[in-house]
């Protein structure tokens, strides 16, 4: 670090200090630092050796990085789905598809990201109040997101009940009611506006970038089907962790990911698989979202 944000640069302290070696994995992108770090380093006679372990400092710190090149926060989508991709029911029963450890998995999950993010339909269904209910964890208070673009959450809902203590912000259409959004922002609610057309009922793309803006470096996506499939569709999805239970829910019952109307493999939103681990009963499978080039070529192959 090399400039002055809530604390004095790091740079400063180390060139005090008198260290005589600095070893470093990866530079900082930040325009305000940009190798000046390492510059003023080398300008006081410390050596400095760049690059150790760099890609996995990279991966450590993806979020962070891809907020400052692209202007958004990291994406991770978390699914728990039966055998054949399923989140619920005919009728809509889905607790519980999987076991309690998986459960405290994805718990896990919420505390190391900064926000968690649901669609309105799931939100009303399952009426949750994505906290982090794991001991020792439970003053992780990641942002709570809706996207909702017609302002359809109940204003009786835990989230809008709890709102005065854990943030919590709606993703909404810009023309949504104004009434009901004052009610949302007079019980606590932050409401960001995005600016979406009829073919484009919400525009996520937008309302990643304002979080970005707002200082959000990792979001965890937890559904429903609908916003997971816009998500992919719109190439916004980096990481994908699917908690996959021993059971077979059918056909009628509620996909994971709703219809995206892809009639080529070569069209579809590829992932690598990272690492797979078993999970209680259930098994967990972490992916990287693939690039477009290998996806075709997988898709050809």
């Amino acid at each position: 670090c090399a400039h002055h944000g809530k604390t004095p640069p790091c740079t400063q302290a180390l060139i005090a200090a008198g260290v005589a070696r600095v070893v470093t994995a990866t530079g900082d992108p930040d325009p305000r630092v940009a190798g000046r770090g390492h510059a003023a380093l080398r300008q006081a006679g410390i050596a400095v050796t760049e690059g150790v372990r760099r890609a996995e400092a990279e991966a450590l710190n993806r979020g962070f990085l891809l907020r400052l090149r692209e202007g958004r926060p990291l994406v991770t989508l978390k699914l728990a789905t039966s055998l054949d991709g399923r989140i619920a029911t005919r009728s809509g029963e889905s607790q519980w598809i999987t076991g309690p450890e998986a459960r405290q998995q994805a718990h896990l999950l919420r505390a190391g990201h900064d926000a968690v993010m649901v669609g309105s339909g799931t939100a009303i269904a399952d009426n949750p109040r994505l906290s982090v209910r794991l001991p020792g964890l439970e003053d992780r208070r990641p942002v709570r997101l809706v996207a909702d673009g017609r302002l359809a959450l109940p204003l009786t809902h835990h989230l809008v009940r709890d709102a005065a203590g854990q943030a919590t912000w709606i993703l909404t259409r810009s023309d949504a009611d104004r009434q009901r959004r004052r009610a949302f922002e007079a019980a606590g609610v932050g409401i960001i506006p995005l600016e979406s057309g009829a073919a484009v009922p919400l525009d996520l793309a937008a309302g990643l970038a304002e979080l970005g803006r707002r200082g959000l470096t990792r979001v965890l996506v937890e559904g429903g089907g609908r916003l997971a499939a816009s998500l992919l569709a719109g190439g916004l999805v980096d990481r994908l962790v699917v908690f996959q239970a021993g059971l077979a829910l059918g056909g009628d019952a509620l996909a994971g990911v709703a219809a995206m109307g892809l009639e080529r493999l070569a069209r579809a939103p590829a992932f690598a698989l990272e690492r797979s681990r078993r999970v209680g009963e259930d098994l967990m499978l972490q992916y990287s979202h693939q690039p477009a080039a290998l996806a075709g070529l997988r898709a050809r192959t």
